[in-house]
């Protein structure tokens, strides 16, 4: 059995281009960064602003804090964290919750109903029995699966506006918000460096990645899209970003590997297994994070056909989706993207889509 974890190969993916590529265009700025592991994976975020050392090492350290905050509110794995509250009082009682852990609950179970539940923020049953990523990943029986398939059920999932509170209907049901917080709180970063008139940034939390304006030049950063069969850091060609986030999720992330056989980490919530179709990664541009790291989970899960025509039925957003026969599928308005491998075709603007 092996099992690669996303946070840290992501991360250096997007470092190295950004890294290289983008200072030496921004007149060889070097970047006030800072970097440390939290919400399970590395956050580093870098400004390109000519700004004082004090004021961005304040600005920095005001971003770290806020997503410490998070992370101690929204985790389904800390102890005392309001996600951990509200399943250990599941099928029993209401609990009141922040403005924060509300407004995201809000939010995914609205992705939840858009998708017809592809993305289900109740999934989280089903990924503590798979456990991937956890270094205890097993394939489950087919009973425990039954068992917790039925455990899973977004509208089950009770939201008092009035009160801010918040139930889940039956015991033993489970939120996990590992496909939607990372978005967020890069989405929560954003806002506190533009309180320091910041313009020109890159924060990256695990490869979900948001972009504060362009560079220094006035141009957009580049951003390379890693290619799902390639080692860490060679990418399939090069994404121009400026003031938006690019998500990407895919089969090649997360997984384990038993028997011959290949289980990653988007669990289809009504199969019970990780998602199998012609797909291998999607990456969802959009103005927030928060919407991007949902819509590229539920497009992975819906296949080419069906997510490309849920990408169509958001506004502002794009994606990218690359298949298993190496094909790279573009929504219209991806305009600024360039394969740099010729094993890949290009297949963009589709008529039908």
């Amino acid at each position: 059995m092996e099992n690669r974890k996303p946070g840290l190969l992501i991360f250096l993916a997007i470092l190295l281009l950004t890294g290289c590529a983008d200072q030496e265009e921004q007149k060889n700025i070097t970047p006030k960064s800072k970097m440390g592991f939290l919400m399970g994976t590395l956050v580093q975020v870098s400004i390109y602003d000519e700004i004082d050392d004090e004021v961005g090492e304040e600005a920095l350290s005001e971003a770290f804090r806020r997503i410490e905050e998070l992370e101690a509110k929204l985790s389904s794995f800390l102890e005392g964290s309001e996600i951990t509250r509200l399943n250990q009082y599941a099928g029993e009682g209401w609990v009141e919750v922040s403005p924060e852990t509300f407004f995201i609950l809000e939010k995914g179970k609205y992705y939840s109903e858009l998708t017809a539940g592809l993305f289900d923020l109740t999934v989280g049953p089903l990924v503590k029995l798979w456990g991937i990523g956890t270094g205890e990943a097993k394939i489950p029986s087919a009973k425990a699966l039954e068992e917790k398939i039925n455990l899973v059920g977004f509208k089950e999932l009770l939201l008092d506006e009035t009160k801010r509170e918040t139930k889940l209907a039956r015991a033993n049901m489970m939120v996990d918000l590992g496909g939607i917080a990372k978005g967020f709180a890069a989405d929560e970063t954003a806002k506190i460096l533009r309180k320091y008139n910041i313009t020109s940034a890159i924060i990256n939390l695990g490869g979900d990645v948001l972009t504060l304006g362009g560079n220094t030049n006035g141009d957009p950063f580049k951003l390379g899209i890693q290619d799902p069969f390639g080692p860490i850091g060679e990418f399939i060609g090069v994404y121009f970003l400026e003031d938006a986030s690019l998500v990407t999720s895919g089969s090649y992330e997360r997984y384990f590997i038993e028997g011959g056989n290949y289980y990653h980490h988007l669990i289809n919530p009504f199969s019970g297994y990780p998602g199998n179709n012609e797909l291998v990664s999607v990456s969802v541009i959009t103005k927030n994070s928060a919407d991007g790291d949902a819509l590229s989970t539920a497009a992975f899960l819906s296949g080419l056909e069906k997510g490309l025509e849920l990408i169509k039925r958001v506004e502002h957003t794009e994606a990218i989706f690359i298949t298993k026969d190496k094909k790279v599928y573009c929504t219209p308005g991806i305009k600024e993207f360039t394969i740099a491998k010729d094993e890949y075709r290009l297949v963009q603007q589709l008529q039908r889509w």
